[in-house]
């Protein structure tokens, strides 16, 4: 029971719905208008790319203490508002966790020569002409089996970055076919949490709604696809001579072996096998450790500063690569800038983003601002198509409101549910355009968890990745294309 007759909770999912019925639309805009004026200043006048190291985790507070302030005016009581930011917070802890592990086995992987060997023979292997396209298909098979985004992009996504950099390609194009191959696995993948999320919140059923997501998923790839091969000859790369330069800067540095391979293959299978993340990520970081000790000893010793490796130094340079920062000197400027992790440590700064994004929106949702605006942006509509632009709207906006990928779907879904049925439409068209905009946009913002979590994984700005992320910000504009158009638009009734 709440604190005040005013406001009413619903548990749905572990996430928390709140409704305010004393909230009026322009109080709930207040918080958002006064986060975006914040942000568009601090990021435009003040702070520019250098936002997200901290100024603009700060700014989400005051934004959290504007919508408190809304808050104590409409009678929510400061007990309610924190609760609900613990509850935020807590539902957080996985990923945190997740944060640090990929930032310890970003470490060892450096070490133990696994990164610079995918990248010594991504060089020999993926020609420049392909390599775009080529990073979106391996990033949606390696997705698809994984279920995970996240995951993808800590292993595979991490390996391109480094080979797209020591072609001389634009990081956020690579960021950017990285990011759009991993979503659409993670959409398609029944092993994906959204991907059953989106469903269970529609009322829909599993494998029903990853096949009526092909519809629209598919043909949003194969545009990427070709947006990326037309790139792909068009973007100006290194030289033959510096490739091979850099080939054997790296060969001269590390014991370059497909041995090491091993690693991330087992990492994988365990993740398909249903290993929990964490628990892979763990077993990836500490079999990285022991593979520097069999193939690297000499980047130990070069880490370690000794002529002679012994238990003591080797333990100090593998946990230091896995806590703290390595950085493995080359003959290569380049590879020196690319051979350095700040591992769990160098997570901190995203750590903190997803906090504060996190109180923020804890607010929001303790004072009914959330479930209020998505009341509004509903009653804009009244025909098929303008459920469906609703539902987009609503997902995008609570991706940037709320800055976090789960309520994006939760909240629309719940709310949407009944107006989708009035309709005579199947939960199937819920959970697609849940997904199709919900799921994928999430990363296009920088404080929502999956846009903060990607910056940081792979070391690109998200707003420079963001313009190359085809896959991502095509799909809303597929659905509502298909809604326009009556396109696979299946009904509860046939003969209503």
């Amino acid at each position: 029971m709440s604190e005040n007759n005013n406001i009413s909770k619903s548990k749905i999912e572990d996430q928390t719905i709140v409704s305010n019925s004393e909230l009026s639309i322009w109080e709930a805009l207040i918080p958002v208008l006064a986060l975006v004026i914040m942000l568009f200043f601090n990021v435009k006048y003040a702070f520019g790319d250098d936002a997200l190291s901290g100024s603009n985790q700060f700014i989400l507070l005051l934004g959290a203490a504007v919508a408190a302030i809304v808050g104590f005016k409409n009678k929510v009581s400061y007990k309610l508002m924190i609760d609900e930011v613990a509850e935020n917070i807590k539902s957080t802890s996985g990923a945190i966790l997740i944060l640090l592990f990929v930032g310890s086995l970003a470490g060892t992987w450096l070490i133990s020569g696994i990164i610079p060997s995918m990248i010594y023979y991504g060089l020999k292997i993926l020609d420049p002409s392909i390599f775009l396209p080529a990073s979106v298909i391996i990033c949606a098979i390696i997705s698809i089996a994984t279920g995970s985004s996240w995951t993808t992009s800590a292993t595979v996504g991490i390996a391109l970055i480094g080979i797209g950099n020591a072609l001389g390609i634009n990081p956020g194009m690579t960021a950017g076919a990285v990011i759009s191959g991993a979503y659409f696995g993670d959409k398609m993948s029944p092993l994906s949490d959204t991907t059953n999320l989106a469903p269970a919140m529609a009322g829909g059923e599993l494998f029903s709604h990853i096949k009526y997501m092909t519809y629209t998923t598919v043909p949003t790839v194969i545009v990427t696809l070709i947006i990326f091969s037309i790139l792909s000859f068009t973007i100006d790369v290194s030289g033959t001579a510096d490739t091979t330069a850099m080939l054997a800067s790296i060969d001269n540095s590390f014991n370059i072996t497909p041995w090491v391979f091993l690693v991330p293959v087992a990492v994988i299978f365990m993740i398909v096998k249903k290993t929990p993340p964490v628990i892979a990520l763990l077993i990836g970081t500490l079999l990285g450790g022991v593979f520097a000790l069999i193939f690297q000893p000499e980047i130990l010793k070069q880490l370690s500063g000794v002529t002679s490796l012994d238990g003591i130094s080797a333990y100090k340079a593998i946990m230091n690569a896995m806590t703290v920062d390595v950085a493995i000197e080359t003959s290569s400027q380049e590879l020196n800038d690319l051979f350095s992790s700040g591992g769990m440590a160098g997570m901190l700064n995203t750590i903190w983003l997803i906090l504060c994004a996190m109180t923020f929106g804890g607010v929001m949702d303790a004072i009914g601002a959330l479930s209020r605006i998505s009341r509004a942006v509903l009653n804009l509509f009244d025909t098929v198509f303008g459920l469906f632009a609703s539902t987009v709207i609503s997902c995008v906006g609570l991706n940037a409101i709320a800055s976090d990928q789960y309520l994006a779907i939760v909240i629309p879904g719940r709310m949407y549910k009944k107006a989708f049925e009035d309709k005579n439409l199947a939960p199937e068209n819920l959970s697609r355009t849940l997904e199709d905009s919900g799921t994928v946009t999430s990363v296009l913002v920088p404080w929502n968890t999956c846009g903060a979590y990607q910056s940081g994984v792979l070391g690109v700005d998200t707003m420079s990745y963001a313009g190359y992320a085809f896959f991502n910000y095509l799909s809303p504009f597929t659905t509502l294309l298909f809604a326009a158009f009556r396109i696979k638009i299946k009904q509860l009734n046939p003969n209503k």
